[in-house]
């Protein structure tokens, strides 16, 4: 009989690297567009472990979460955009980039920045001189036992691209913090809430506007001002900065191109400033050329003529900030009180979509904070995740204080809108969050927000995609409207801290778990939504077969045992799993 001592030496062992590294390792390299050009004749194939040059690290692959955003890599192939029309026949990569690594051999070069034995997360969102290069896309990532990582990762525009993993965390917990690290970054400022340095600014004002505008602080930062119908108060603030000030009244609104151009070559405005907004459509085609991560500051009292198609693409890629006031201060709208990025205290937050796996962290996330929301609604049309959902999180919301509702909006006679309105005394929720890459549904989600509520797009659509949203409520009411996409090592640092302080479960969002030799069968499982959570892959594993958490009862009941309440994964599941795996394989 196995013993629990037995279990903690075995898998002690296997994060010690007991094991003798093998001659030969099992990998998954994608050779072009579609699941088919995964391996060859549907199986991994073997290469020769390589040695480490100088300036390169041998690790050894030990967990990799499969995420629903590489299906595009896999439905594009080498037209995707991070692999820049690569011949993937001749030069495959590699899927994986949600992975955790231990090292075994590092190359003379780096003795003494890195140790045989260490564990690291990889940082994925790789830069390499402004260009991106990410891990699991343009460099081959972790669907692999073993590989060599050098100055690909370990030399980028941010450093190392590997965060070192503390040792109480497990190898579900340690791959899992990339994508937990990008649901903390939706909740983190990443908008600019300044004027910018050096950077070009235009103010717009309108035909009558007499106001006495004051502009407290940030004026003095653009390299460049264009003035167009302001008010006199406000030619002379600019033209006490001292920079180059440039007066253009005769700006025609619905042919820019051209003026954008002269001014920015085409990249946009780093800040503009309307005064005394009107217009709905003025603010629309305006709002076209802010550059990315640039500002448009709305200041004005009446609320507009209608509602402003934004481009909710840029929102969520580009990072454009919408920030406003009501007073004549124009800098008010800059300040952090007015633009905050995270969950509202006691509020009610929605999140829409949230039945997948990075859905469920946001839930997970919201219930488990310690100033979270009173109440979470949990929408998806799909029965089955919300039954998941239900079963994980119950437990966490008795436990948080909180309340959690879901809402299936294709099983209801009431609207999602009408059904929040109901459970909010007609108020709406403080707080949206939207994980479905739908413009439709965002701008749904925006109209039962309240007027000073948050709504966050977690979900991507292209750059151009429209969305009709009451902006009014950005400078009379303070309403947020953002977005994010990737991460950085920090979000993943936070998460780790998190984690280890006892604040987050990070692998509670796990479903299903598999070898290395069913990688593949993970992904097309991924991709047919057939487990309602997360699917991690053990590479070191060969031969786990593919399991649902509510198979494990049958299947490896000394795993089912070890689970969490909800059925759901825990590092003592992780330890009797190594445990078994291990002790099979090695008779």
């Amino acid at each position: 009989m196995t013993t629990k001592n037995d279990m903690t030496t075995e898998y002690e062992k296997y994060l010690n690297l007991a094991q003798n590294i093998p001659e030969m390792t099992k990998t998954w390299n994608l050779y072009g567009a579609g699941v088919e050009n995964i391996g060859k004749n549907n199986q991994p194939e073997s290469f020769e472990v390589p040695e480490p040059d100088d300036g390169q690290l041998l690790v050894r692959v030990d967990a990799v979460g499969l995420c629903f955003s590489d299906v595009k890599l896999i439905n594009q192939g080498g037209k995707h955009p991070k692999l820049y029309n690569r011949d993937l026949k001749k030069e495959p990569t590699r899927l994986g980039h949600e992975a955790t690594l231990t090292i075994v051999k590092v190359g003379a070069a780096l003795q003494d920045q890195f140790k045989v034995g260490e564990r690291y997360a990889v940082q994925p969102d790789i830069y390499q001189k402004g260009k991106s290069t990410a891990y699991g896309y343009t460099v081959p990532g972790g669907l692999t036992q073993y590989h060599l990582i050098g100055p690909e990762v370990l030399e980028t525009d941010a450093g190392s691209c590997l965060l070192k993993v503390d040792k109480q965390l497990g190898l579900a917990e340690s791959a899992l913090l990339e994508p937990w690290g990008c649901v903390w970054a939706a909740y983190t400022q990443r908008r600019r809430l300044e004027p910018k340095d050096g950077g070009v600014m235009w103010i717009v004002g309108q035909h009558g506007d007499s106001s006495h505008y004051r502009f407290s602080k940030g004026l003095a930062a653009p390299a460049t001002i264009i003035l167009t119908n302001v008010p006199e108060s406000v030619r002379l603030l600019a033209e006490q900065q001292g920079q180059q000030v440039v007066i253009r009244n005769e700006v025609s609104f619905d042919k820019l191109n051209g003026f954008v151009d002269e001014f920015t070559h085409g990249l946009g405005f780093d800040d503009i400033v309307l005064l005394a907004p009107e217009s709905a459509t003025q603010v629309t085609e305006i709002a076209k050329y802010i550059a990315r991560r640039g500002t448009m500051n709305l200041v004005g009292k009446k609320p507009l003529d209608g509602m402003v198609n934004a481009d909710v693409g840029r929102l969520h890629y580009d990072y454009i900030a919408f920030v406003g006031t009501k007073g004549e201060d124009i800098a008010d709208a800059y300040s952090e009180t007015r633009n905050r990025c995270d969950l509202r205290k006691d509020g009610v937050a929605v999140f829409v979509g949230a039945g997948g796996p990075m859905g469920q962290m946001h839930v997970q996330r919201a219930i488990e904070s310690r100033e979270g929301p009173r109440l979470v609604i949990v929408t998806d049309i799909n029965d089955q995740r919300l039954a998941e959902i239900e079963s994980r999180f119950i437990p966490l919301t008795e436990a948080n204080n909180c309340q959690m509702l879901t809402f299936n909006p294709l099983k209801s006679d009431e609207s999602l809108p009408e059904f929040v309105h109901a459970h909010t005394d007609n108020q709406g929720a403080d707080d949206v969050v939207v994980c479905v890459p739908n413009a439709d549904i965002m701008a749904e989600s925006a109209s039962f927000m309240k007027s000073d509520g948050m709504l966050v797009l977690f979900a991507g659509v292209p750059n151009g995609t429209l969305a009709p949203v009451d902006f009014s409520s950005v400078y009379l009411s303070n309403a947020q409207y953002t977005g994010t996409s990737g991460l950085t090592i920090n979000d993943q640092t936070i998460v780790m801290d998190n984690t280890v302080q006892g604040h987050i479960a990070p692998a509670i969002c796990v479903a299903a778990i598999g070898g290395m030799n069913v990688a593949k069968e993970g992904i097309q499982a991924m991709i047919d939504a057939r487990y309602p959570g997360k699917i991690l892959i053990f590479p070191q594993l060969e031969n786990l077969p593919l399991l649902g958490l509510d198979e494990l009862a049958e299947k490896l009941p000394a795993v089912a045992k070890q689970l969490g309440a909800g059925n759901t994964w825990t590092l003592a599941a992780e330890r009797a799993l190594f445990e078994s795996c291990l002790h099979d394989e090695s008779r």
